[in-house]
């Protein structure tokens, strides 16, 4: 891990969310969002597909092709005028050193915020995702890993993917709460991030993110404005540890980025074993 990075973005100026958030101006810009994110998709696909086959004698886990096809997200952001993301906290130094990250899930823009991480991880998605034009076809050149919800075969085809990545050199991103939050609020942790972390002997790296449900309105198509920040946290050890401590290793990873979050939000901290 290196010294605390400075944030990518920095705040917005006073008076930008009145602005901005007007219905009028929000319309026009959520307008030129859309069309830009279309735009984005399409010059991006082909860039990935020459990125992937250029690599794939030699980059088998495809971590050039995943990399390219993150940083679509920077770019939609940069021309996206109502949103604002920052990265902050301790980056990690080795790329390559695997890691299970685990986030909070606030909101479907949780994927595009944390994607502005500066290095790669291949993700567990809903299948749902990979059946999308183009986006689909990006994920799978980036080597992401397709979960069918409620499949007993397709979870364990699941973790058994996930190691291949581990074994790879490259991390592995897991929302453990399994599904978005309706409220914000940091729901229960599933297991499977953390067996698998265990399972693997490589840390957990969590991250607590922070704002990204202003982005997208529920059951509206236009964009909210946001300032979005996803923090990285110190890394938690597994080594040595057996699936007799996975509760205590969900708990203590669950604490740290609640207390990351109701410190971000400027709240005070809640201690869950009490």
């Amino acid at each position: 891990m290196s010294d605390p990075a400075v944030a990518a973005t920095q705040p917005p100026a006073p008076g930008r969310h009145r602005v901005l958030g007007n219905p009028v101006a929000r319309t026009v810009l959520s307008v030129w969002a859309w069309i830009v994110l279309v735009t984005v998709i399409i010059v991006w696909t082909p860039m990935v597909f020459v990125v992937w086959l250029v690599t794939l004698p030699f980059d088998r886990g495809h971590y050039a092709a995943g990399y390219l096809f993150r940083k679509l997200t920077v770019a939609h952001q940069v021309l996206n005028p109502l949103w604002t993301f920052r990265t902050t906290g301790t980056m990690i130094t080795d790329p390559r050193r695997p890691y299970v990250v685990i986030a909070n899930h606030q909101s479907f823009v949780d994927i595009l915020l944390i994607s502005h991480l500066p290095w790669e991880m291949k993700w567990l998605s809903k299948q749902h995702f990979f059946r999308f034009p183009l986006v689909g076809w990006m994920m799978r050149m980036a080597g992401d890993i397709r979960l069918v919800r409620g499949e007993r075969d397709s979870v364990i085809q699941a973790m058994a993917a996930c190691k291949d990545r581990l074994e790879r050199k490259t991390s592995v991103m897991i929302f453990p709460e399994g599904t978005r939050s309706r409220d914000g609020e940091l729901k229960e942790f599933k297991d499977g991030a953390f067996r698998l972390a265990i399972e693997n002997q490589v840390p957990i790296l969590p991250l607590a993110v922070n704002g990204a449900y202003k982005a997208m309105v529920k059951g509206d198509w236009r964009f909210g404005v946001s300032d979005a920040e996803v923090r990285v946290l110190e890394p938690i050890s597994t080594d040595g540890l057996t699936l007799a401590d996975l509760p205590d290793l969900k708990r203590r990873a669950h604490q740290t980025i609640a207390d990351a979050v109701h410190d971000m939000r400027g709240l005070p901290r809640i201690d869950e074993s009490a």
